[in-house]
């Protein structure tokens, strides 16, 4: 690998947990109904502090009950997204690695739009999610191996395979679901949204996206010794398979969760892991947590896009890959002329 160890500056930490709380409380202010930063403050505050009420019973009730669980929700996907992008191009030695572009959305996709179409059941959403999310994953890294590796392009064209096979089950399930009923709910619900977060959708993200991210956390030694490649690898006395099936498990858990609670959401894990890489270099231990929070950050300013640029809110999935596929392109030619590593 041609990476270079990069020392993240020491008030680093500071300012983007500093940047993160205050773009969560200016989030929480923003939409058709706006209130005012130093009431967000207020209102929040009021919880552990005596604080005489400033504020209208509307502003408390959006802050706190329609817009708070959004706000959480944001952040939990942008970091979980964020930290499996990470996982996996360290795993895969591959900075053209994500969530998307090796087929799990899509898979995890058709997972999700199977369930709307059969059952109003969340459970069965989350279940078909996280089950074809790895299906799709599984048939990437299975058709990418070329002599026990996976180059580059064979990577990109197993993933843009494998997504185009599950996009083409998602359309299959939107020809034949009830136009009055069904298809309103998958079509709405694969262009992605934080419109119907609850706290109850937000119970149900946090346990496998922060339970997912915990692990890869753990993780983070053995993913900087996956980087090196599978003979490095073996020779350190990593069992190499196992630890390979342990990532793709957790990033299958995180990006189902994501898909059943919020609908698609793609780039964010090719875009942000590459960012924050550029800024904190390839150790886990540090990119890992930057990833997280710079996913974070930027799925709240998606989000506030989303509900301030036009009277209707624009869906996540439309910024997102307005942001991340010239992005793409740009890393694409980047990575064609000099590499992250070379194949």
């Amino acid at each position: 690998m041609r990476n270079r160890a990069v020392a993240p500056p020491r008030y680093l930490w500071p300012v983007l947990c500093t940047a993160l709380a205050i773009t969560m409380v200016g989030a929480v202010g923003i939409g058709r109904y706006a209130v005012p930063f130093d009431r967000v403050v207020a209102i929040l505050a009021e919880n552990i502090l005596p604080i005489t009420a400033s504020w209208s019973a509307t502003e408390a009730t959006v802050v706190e009950i329609v817009r708070g669980p959004r706000i959480l929700i944001a952040v939990l996907v942008g970091a979980g997204l964020s930290v499996a992008g990470a996982a996996l191009q360290g795993t895969f030695r591959n900075p053209l690695v994500g969530p998307q572009i090796i087929g799990v959305s899509s898979g995890a996709s058709f997972g999700g739009a199977l369930a709307l179409l059969l059952t109003d059941s969340n459970l069965a959403l989350t279940l078909l999610a996280f089950i074809f999310g790895l299906v799709a994953m599984v048939i990437v890294f299975v058709m990418s191996r070329v002599a026990g590796r996976s180059p580059i392009l064979m990577l990109v064209l197993s993933g843009i395979i494998t997504g185009a096979f599950f996009t083409a089950l998602v359309s299959l399930i939107k020809f034949v679901a009830d136009p009055e009923d069904r298809l309103p709910a998958i079509v709405f619900w694969l262009m992605g949204s934080f419109a119907a977060a609850s706290y109850e959708k937000l119970l149900w993200l946090a346990v496998p996206v922060a339970g997912g991210m915990l692990v890869l956390y753990l993780m983070r030694w053995h993913i900087n010794v996956l980087s090196l490649g599978d003979e490095e690898a073996t020779a350190m006395g990593l069992e190499v398979n196992r630890t390979r099936w342990i990532v793709i498990l957790c990033v299958a858990a995180i990006t189902s969760a994501v898909v059943a609670a919020a609908g698609v959401v793609g780039w964010v894990g090719l875009v942000i892991p590459h960012l924050a890489r550029m800024i904190v270099g390839p150790d886990h231990k540090v990119l890992l947590p930057a990833a997280a929070l710079f996913g974070a950050i930027y799925l709240l300013f998606i989000d506030g896009l989303a509900r301030s640029m036009t009277s209707t809110e624009i869906p996540l999935g439309i910024l997102t890959a307005i942001v991340g596929a010239p992005f793409f392109a740009w890393l694409l030619r980047r990575t064609h002329a000099a590499g992250w590593g070379r194949d």
